[in-house]
């Protein structure tokens, strides 16, 4: 049997994330009917070309302390997690693990396979409008330790505590992912 192409793969995962309230549900649909219609995922020319595409996200979680990592991201002007946009012919767990060496310095640790979350947002980057369909992967982390980072990205990092989060100054759906992630028991033992 042949193996399924990446589209699909990711088709595939995407299908198989459980929603947690109505927004997800209708971004899984959007996202579910992009897809089928055989549209380009990856971004191929900054800053929005095509104007939809893939970003993995990744979210440093101390399960024992709950606490998560964001990063001071300096083009946003936002506390947002540490991500990347998916590159052409590139599964989104391999984003997740090559923009954490490039922006952090560290090894990813995943809690599962599969990414938590998925949400479709418009933003602007260099002044273009553009959608981020976003896929959220949840990763180990030790609020102990304050990783290094990229500083040409980030004015810094920062752990917080789950009910301590900057919601006016985040992304729009951190909440509800914090939400989904409080749902689901995670214990201190990542995936893989």
């Amino acid at each position: 049997m042949d193996k399924p192409s990446l589209p699909a793969m990711i088709a595939d995962m995407v299908r198989a994330i459980v929603p947690y309230d109505q927004l997800e549900t209708a971004h899984l649909r959007h996202t579910a009917a992009w897809m089928q219609a055989g549209a380009p995922l990856f971004r191929t020319q900054k800053p929005a070309t095509p104007p939809q595409h893939l970003v993995a996200y990744f979210v440093l979680f101390d399960a024992s302390q709950q606490k998560v990592l964001l990063v001071d991201h300096k083009a946003a002007g936002l506390w947002l997690p540490s991500g990347g946009h998916v590159e052409p012919g590139e599964h989104p767990r391999t984003t997740v693990t090559r923009e954490l060496r490039e922006e952090l310095y560290l090894d990813a640790h995943f809690y599962q396979d599969a990414p938590l979350f998925l949400t479709v947002t418009e933003t602007i980057g260099a002044g273009t409008r553009h959608t981020d369909v976003s896929l959220w992967y949840v990763l180990q982390g030790d609020s102990a330790v304050t990783p290094a980072y990229d500083p040409t990205e980030f004015h810094g990092v920062a752990w917080f505590p789950l009910d301590g989060l900057p919601f006016s100054r985040t992304d729009p759906h951190l909440a509800r992912f914090v939400a989904k992630l409080q749902s689901l028991k995670f214990s201190t033992t990542p995936y893989s």
